[in-house]
């Protein structure tokens, strides 16, 4: 669990806590920013993860991963049931392998992953998910195709450079602003990334 700001999507730039958990869904992509939480996590009843969070004075509040969704039956539905009775307002980040409950009250983004030649993704999340982001190097045609298929209106989606660092994200920065453009699409810089390059917990 950390402070900072939301980096990516629609609530870019707004002060946020991230509470991050532990464990993904393979196929794993070959460009995460955040293998270190595949496996590695430290065991915390629902009450000391209320009681961290809350004390950071922010209601706002992101529940990442690796795949949170993973962890719904084994007390995600009950923390949010209890952020949310104390006043917190709840976005989560998905990559949407993983059918997202029907019984969650947060906000939904997806990031869908084209991962060894197919996209890994419950096509119920199509109905559930409020918005999509897309993280692209050259893989434009694929992302397009992808959007066209399950009409995805073009507010709900958000295209970010890959880069797991500054410099790999600034080599796609200008091509991806451009494609947004002419496509229409809400554009979305990684801000944690410009600004701390590859470190851990911002």
């Amino acid at each position: 669990m950390f402070a900072s700001l939301q980096g990516e999507g629609p609530f870019m730039g707004r002060p946020a806590v991230f509470v991050r958990l532990s464990r993904c869904v393979p196929p794993f992509c070959p460009w995460c920013d955040t293998v270190y939480a595949r496996n590695r996590g430290q065991m915390l009843e629902i009450c000391e993860v209320v009681d961290r969070v809350l004390g950071f004075e922010n209601n706002f509040v992101v529940i990442t991963g690796g795949e949170p969704f993973l962890q719904w039956g084994s007390g995600l539905q009950q923390l949010e049931e209890r952020l949310l009775a104390a006043g917190c307002r709840i976005q989560y980040e998905t990559s949407g392998k993983l059918a997202i409950p029907r019984a969650c009250r947060g906000y939904k983004v997806c990031s869908p992953k084209f991962l060894k030649g197919a996209w890994r993704f419950a096509e119920s999340n199509i109905r559930v998910a409020d918005i999509f982001k897309f993280v692209v190097s050259d893989n434009f045609r694929q992302v397009e195709n992808f959007i066209g298929k399950y009409k995805i209106p073009d507010r709900k989606v958000w295209i970010m450079p890959l880069g797991a660092g500054r410099a790999e994200q600034m080599e796609l920065f200008a091509r991806v602003w451009e494609y947004c453009v002419r496509k229409k699409f809400n554009f979305a810089p990684r801000l944690h990334i410009l600004a701390f390059d590859r470190r851990k917990g911002v």
